[in-house]
């Protein structure tokens, strides 16, 4: 995915400003692609010169209003509809994993442990979360909905897993 697929999907809904797609990553795709302010104007910028946005109205203190033009929502449904891309899965944690036998046994299970804590966190946040949306039965309330169960899930799962791997290296280690 990238910010500029996210952007042409947010744009399909309806039209936005580049505040309100910034309201739109913090409030539903944060969690899943997130994008900084500079991102968001930059790519903005981009997206209009290619054609696949257009500023659909203008308001006071130079605020803009961007649709999605016919060539964007071809190109969103190019990337929707083209075979999922053979990317390379990288994780710094699990790297760190693979190494661990150069630790001493109580720092290896401390990083275990600490993974385990991390992922616990992000679970209550999501948990927290997901309380205070209002979900609704638009599509992009319908999906988003979608995305924020394979986070919770997720997170739950790399909470398990790394428990369950700290207390592995406990027996294996003689601990």
């Amino acid at each position: 995915m990238s910010l500029r697929h996210a952007m042409l999907g947010l744009l399909a809904n309806e039209p936005a400003s580049g505040y309100d797609l910034m309201k739109g990553f913090e409030t539903s795709l944060s969690n899943v692609w997130p994008a900084t302010q500079s991102q968001v104007y930059g790519e903005l910028a981009k997206l209009a010169k290619a054609g696949l946005l257009e500023v659909s109205a203008e308001g006071p203190r130079g605020r803009k209003e961007y649709a999605i033009t016919p060539d964007g929502r071809v190109e969103l449904h190019r990337w929707l509809t083209e075979p999922q891309p053979d990317t390379p899965r990288r994780s710094d944690a699990l790297l760190r994993v693979f190494f661990l036998n150069h630790l001493t046994p109580l720092e290896a299970i401390t990083y275990l442990t600490g993974e385990a804590e991390r992922a616990g966190r992000q679970h209550e946040a999501l948990t927290e979360l997901e309380g205070q949306i209002d979900w609704g039965d638009d599509p992009l309330s319908v999906n988003g909905r979608l995305a924020f169960e394979y986070g919770l899930r997720f997170t739950a799962m790399r909470e398990e897993w790394a428990r369950w791997a700290a207390e592995e290296l406990n027996k294996t280690r003689g601990q």
